[in-house]
């Protein structure tokens, strides 16, 4: 029971120690250097409590096998309740989570200490940790879709942090996007809690399978509309995971916000869009082999999409960022793969290899986007450029610094003996097992792809790690080896010797170490780590791969080999101008060729607002129309003999018959002459009586509407002390 109380305070602790970290920031202000302040040192308090509470659930998790079984529910909370679970997948990633918030607190005091706001930067960051760990924690998907949009919205300070023109308009593409999409999947949860009358992520599955009592033509209508309700839910999670192509917000985002918090946009954020895309593959459609073909064309796309935008920038952390979409590609064609080998006996084993592929893809890209991020913060915080030209041969003299840089280079690269390696040889492995199925004619009973398709996917996948070598090299050449054109440039670059304190040291080659570690390790360590998170993932355990066989190396070599052309031919004979020492990196890409300004932005702002104010005007006109005819034909006004002057039908018709009485008493036989003379003596006008009572009535709707109206005022009077009273009583 006091374990399932933890989850929670997990959860609110970031929280918490978010509004700590503010107050003792704005108590204490930032005397002497920002990494001595004592904000900084109560973030990286907060934040190392978070990661050893996970270590240790997480140890846990490993000597249970992924069985702890813990669970939170606060009924009535948001009107559906907040449910939390612990399982190994949400142990590991909750603690790949607080692992990494933790190394860039740490590097956060020497990276923040000349910029403005950091009480605000520190506040955002930690409700972003909070949120974060809610998602990964989350048993429903509507309280995981309440932790995400709170995690769209902390997160978007870190790209609006610097307030300049690029960093507002990077933050305003980010939280569109996020708001759409939010909203997209907010009527997808709809369309599922319709459909299946349930949330809960662990009994998706068998609420889509019951359909007790249904003709088969309702059982499809039903399947179809789950699967509708599957895709909002999927442009949601894709649009934060920067799914092509809603990727828009990455290349963005990445250049104008804090390294430090790039490394988490890119290795966590991302990574909990991948979470939504894992429960609608792995458990709500598993087996679906028209969905699984829909993700792996994502992945495709994505894949290549954004290594061949990483190989055209000049940017180091627009590089990275679109590296990072390439990279959610490669987890996309896994869990694609799975959804199409899922469905079939004969394509479990491939299916397994390939979302255990996805998950530690995750993790790896997780790892080395904390390192390689870190490292652009260096180069950032040393130099405040990021142009390849200018912060060209940077590192040349500073060892520590390029050592942890190759490790995530290499890493990333898939280069054998690194994390990167060991799961892209399993998605590799996954679509090498599908074609070797499909020309043995065993895959049958489901969705099957054709043999052309699997080659051209397979070769994609290929080229798209080569092109991920070529830009790597490109970058780990300009800053390490190269030297710059100018030479005053350089010999001051060579000079410097502290361009890093040693807590950032230790958070950077801290973060590098596990890189090589993990790779060089994969059977008693990442099978362990995917062997954890099998039930999730609705995988098998105890898979026996030869991570190091000729034959999966030589699908990474044909990667490295397409790398090195690539980068000799493309990279330096294309992509760069000029002779000796003064060739330079030229971006390339067409400035038209942006999806956000070309597609995204007229859409919304001006083709949207045409069609739907038109649309608007037309049912405005029709409404108009409608009422005018009504007017003139069921409703028109019905013809009256005359208006009355004053007073109305009954003052009218007691005066006249009043008046008539009297005419008949004082007149009964004069003549018109001797009418007016009586008139004129007596002062007797006709139609006295009605006029009077005209007045009289006149005289008594205005003493009403004074009632009326005081009664009102003493009524608002009255209203307004009992709110005053109820306030006071609050408050």
């Amino acid at each position: 029971m006091a374990g399932d109380y933890l989850l929670f305070l997990l959860i609110l602790l970031p929280f918490l120690g978010g509004l700590l970290c503010w107050a003792t920031g704005r108590a204490f202000g930032q005397r002497g250097s920002f990494c001595s302040a004592p904000m900084v040192w109560c973030g990286v308090a907060l934040t190392g409590i978070e990661a050893i509470s996970f270590a240790l659930l997480f140890g846990l998790q490993w000597a249970e096998g992924g069985n702890l079984g813990w669970d939170f529910i606060w009924e009535g909370f948001c009107g559906m309740g907040l449910h939390l679970c612990l399982d190994g997948f949400r142990a590991l990633y909750c603690l790949v989570a607080s692992f990494m918030w933790l190394a860039t607190m740490l590097f956060n005091g020497e990276y923040m200490k000349d910029y403005r706001n950091r009480e605000r930067y520190m506040l955002f960051t930690l409700f972003t940790l909070g949120a974060t760990v809610g998602v990964f924690l989350s048993a429903d998907l509507y309280t995981a879709f309440i932790f995400f949009e709170i995690m769209s919205f902390t997160s978007y300070t870190w790209v609006a942090h610097e307030e300049t023109g690029e960093a507002l308009r990077a933050a305003e593409t980010y939280l569109a996007v996020a708001v759409i999409g939010g909203l997209v999947m907010l009527m997808g949860l709809f369309v599922l809690y319709h459909e299946l009358g349930t949330l809960e992520i662990s009994k998706l599955s068998a609420a889509v399978s019951a359909a007790e009592g249904l003709s088969a033509r309702e059982r499809d209508a039903r399947y179809g509309r789950i699967v509708a309700g599957a895709v909002c839910v999927l442009f949601g999670y894709g649009a934060k995971a920067g799914v092509f192509p809603l990727h828009i917000w990455l290349p963005k985002a990445h250049p104008v916000a804090p390294a430090p918090a790039s490394a988490l946009l890119s290795g966590i954020l991302t990574k909990a869009g991948i979470f939504g895309v894992l429960v609608m593959s792995c458990q709500l459609l598993y087996g679906n082999g028209a969905w699984g073909s829909l993700i792996l064309l994502l992945g495709v796309l994505t894949m290549f999409t954004g290594a061949l935008l990483a190989l055209f920038s000049v940017n180091l952390k627009r590089t990275l960022a679109c590296s990072s979409v390439s990279q959610i590609g490669f987890i996309l064609v896994g869990i694609g793969m799975q959804g199409l080998l899922g469905g079939m006996s004969s394509g479990e084993e491939a299916a397994g290899l390939a979302i255990r592929g996805s998950l530690l893809h995750m993790v790896n890209h997780s790892l080395i986007k904390l390192v390689l991020f870190m490292a652009a913060g260096v180069v950032f915080m040393n130099l405040h450029e990021l142009d390849l030209n200018k912060i060209r041969g940077f590192g040349r003299k500073k060892t520590a610094l390029k050592l942890c840089f190759l490790m995530g280079a290499l890493g990333i690269g898939g280069i054998p003996l690194w994390n990167g390696y060991i799961s892209k040889t399993l998605l590799h492995e996954s679509i090498v097992e599908y074609r070797s199925l499909l020309a043995e004619g065993a895959l049958q009973g489901g969705y099957v792809m054709g043999s052309a398709v699997m080659g051209a996917v397979e070769w994609i996948f290929l080229i798209s790690g080569g092109m991920t070598v070529a830009y790597m090299l490109k970058l780990y050449l300009c800053i390490f080896v190269e030297k710059n054109g100018d030479d005053a440039l350089q010999e001051k670059y060579d000079g410097m010797k502290n361009y890093m304190d040693r807590t950032s040291c230790a958070a950077l080659g801290g973060s590098a170490v596990l890189l090589p570690l993990l790779g060089m390790l994969p059977h008693p360590v990442t099978d362990r780590l995917a062997d954890l998170s099998s039930a999730f993932l609705h995988a098998r355990t105890g898979y026996g791969v030869a991570y190091f066989s000729l034959g999966n190396l030589k699908g990474a070599l044909i990667s490295i080999g397409i790398g090195a052309a690539l980068y000799l031919i493309l990279i330096r004979k294309g992509l760069m101008a000029g002779e000796g020492r003064g060739k330079r990196y030229a971006d390339r890409w067409p400035v038209w060729l942006d999806l956000e300004n070309l597609i995204y932005r007229p859409l919304l702002t001006d083709i949207l607002p045409v069609i739907c104010g038109s649309l608007c005007r037309i049912a405005d006109r029709s409404l108009d129309f409608l009422i005018v005819l009504l007017r003139r034909t069921l409703y028109r006004d019905s013809k009256i003999p005359h208006e009355l002057e004053e007073g109305n039908f009954i003052t009218h018709m007691a005066g006249s018959l009043l008046d008539g009485i009297t005419d008949y008493f004082n007149r009964p036989d004069a003549t018109k002459e001797e009418e007016r003379e009586l008139e004129e003596r007596r002062g007797y006008r006709s139609g006295k009586y009605e006029h009077r009572l005209a007045m009289a009535f006149e005289d008594m709707s205005e003493n009403q509407m004074i009632i009326a109206r005081s009664l009102s005022f003493g009524l608002f009077l009255a209203s307004l002390g009992l709110l005053l009273t109820l306030v006071y009583l609050l408050f």
